[in-house]
């Protein structure tokens, strides 16, 4: 899979919003964690409605996703920094700002609106500022769920929830209710969680709605350019992909801003040259064709045939997986791209459409991309997945039900279908090691099939798979 980098325009506080969103798509990200303020994009602006119309429509043309980040100093309270907070006395204030990012969000088609606990008023002991921020919490979230849009916690070192495990905890106190989910800043991970940012990562898992990047050291909360701190930016990166991560990765550089366009330059730079496949991916021919992709959807049609004569055909991982069974090749990965840049740009329908043309009409490269990329397209796609899925899986390419078994099956892919698919893998020879998430989906009719088939093995004689045998053993 690929991962969309985005930039926080709380990094670009010089610059006007427009023009900080025009340079960020300029560079090539993919999207933006877009920080309420009072130089960018107001909440309590008289003409709000208005402003959001032209980010909207800017944000549309430039084909950036977006995130509402809801982390500015002094918005509220021009005296003291982020008060009032869900903690204060008087929350009011905060919730009101909340509810209105909520709108915001609502109104640019936002992947969530991000905030965080606050920090613990001296004079208020801890179990009464728990209370407060359930309380708090809990009036978002009505507002959210009558518009649909998504909140994601983030643990801030120094506030009352600063550790991921405090931030899940909270969410289990509230229900578990679906729209609320995780904001991960990797930085604070170095800085004040006990294990790395990439364990954080899988722990968080499905419910890690948005991430933000950022280097730090052990113990002091620093947003740093990458390679100044601690961070294992290489093996966060690993994480990220591994879990299937779909949401915006949007650099965290608030003091940064006066060096914005080049910092920013400097970063996307770095973050392509850590991802977990080859440096051969991020080829010129690429960043073009996204380009061209953001300009003209119809464009993909010309674009998609081509990449594996452009970018390479090789394995991503050659010394591990030679033949791309389990993370792919090359041209997969630049596949994708190309895709994920269609799906910030076309409408639900006309992107299934478009979608279901690309693997129809494409040769088994072509559609192995589309099958890889499946689970970083918005859910409108999810029933033409399917059937793509469905369909690569009756076909005898190894490569093509490797591809079909990513993230998106294991998301989307019904109990039968995916039982099947997993023996398929067994009879053909394509690795485990390909289908997503096989741990957390066994049950006992795939155990009971995988016994026969052991048994059918033995009897006549064959040798048995040792995959087959680590799922048996798995169950005992």
């Amino acid at each position: 899979m690929t991962l969309r980098f985005g930039y926080g325009t709380n990094g670009f506080a010089n610059h006007r919003l427009e023009d900080a969103l025009e340079v960020i798509a300029e560079l090539g990200y993919a999207g933006v964690a877009l920080t309420l303020d009072h130089h960018h994009l107001d909440p309590f602006a008289e003409d709000l409605p208005r402003r959001v119309r032209q980010v909207s429509a800017r944000l549309e043309r430039l084909g950036l996703g977006v995130v509402v980040e809801t982390g500015a100093r002094y918005l509220l309270d021009p005296r003291r920094k982020h008060q009032p907070t869900l903690l204060s006395d008087d929350p009011g204030r905060r919730v009101d700002f909340l509810n209105r990012a909520v709108w915001i969000a609502a109104e640019l088609g936002a992947d969530c609106v991000s905030f965080w606990s606050g920090i613990r008023p001296s004079e208020v002991d801890e179990e009464v500022a728990w209370r407060r921020l359930l309380e708090g919490v809990g009036a978002v979230l009505r507002e959210a769920g009558g518009r649909g849009v998504r909140l994601a916690l983030e643990p801030e070192p120094g506030m009352l929830v600063q550790h991921l495990s405090e931030a899940l905890r909270l969410r289990e106190e509230l229900g578990s209710p679906e729209l609320l989910g995780i904001t991960l800043d990797v930085g604070h991970c170095v800085a004040v969680e006990p294990v790395s940012a990439a364990d954080c990562v899988h722990r968080a898992g499905a419910l890690l709605f948005n991430v933000q990047l950022d280097d730090m050291r052990t113990g002091v909360h620093e947003h740093l350019e990458f390679g100044e701190g601690e961070l294992d930016l290489a093996g966060t990166l690993r994480a990220l992909t591994e879990i299937g991560y779909q949401g915006l990765a949007a650099v965290e550089l608030p003091r940064h801003s006066h060096a914005a366009p080049v910092v920013a330059r400097r970063c996307l730079r770095a973050l392509r040259a850590a991802l977990p496949w080859s440096t051969e991916v991020d080829h010129p021919w690429l960043v073009e064709a996204e380009r061209s992709v953001r300009a003209d959807p119809a464009s993909i049609r010309t674009a998609f045939p081509a990449v594996g004569r452009r970018v390479g055909r090789g394995a991503l991982r050659p010394e591990t997986d030679p033949d791309g069974l389990i993370h792919g090749t090359v041209d997969d990965l630049a596949r994708a791209r190309l895709l994920t840049v269609l799906g910030a740009v076309l409408p639900p329908e006309a992107l299934a459409d478009e979608v279901a043309e690309l693997y129809g009409y494409g040769d088994d490269a072509e559609r192995r991309g589309v099958l890889r990329a499946l689970h970083l397209l918005p859910p409108a796609v999810a029933e033409t997945g399917r059937k793509l899925v469905e369909d690569a899986l009756r076909t005898n390419d190894l490569r093509l039900v490797a591809a079909a078994l990513g993230p998106f099956a294991e998301r989307h892919l019904d109990a039968h279908t995916w039982r099947h698919g997993v023996l398929k893998c067994l009879f053909t020879g394509v690795p485990l090691a390909a289908v997503a998430g096989l741990r957390g989906r066994v049950d006992a009719e795939l155990v009971r099939m995988v016994t026969d088939y052991v048994a059918e093995r033995e009897a006549a004689g064959r040798e048995v798979p040792a995959d087959a045998e680590s799922i048996l053993q798995e169950a005992r």
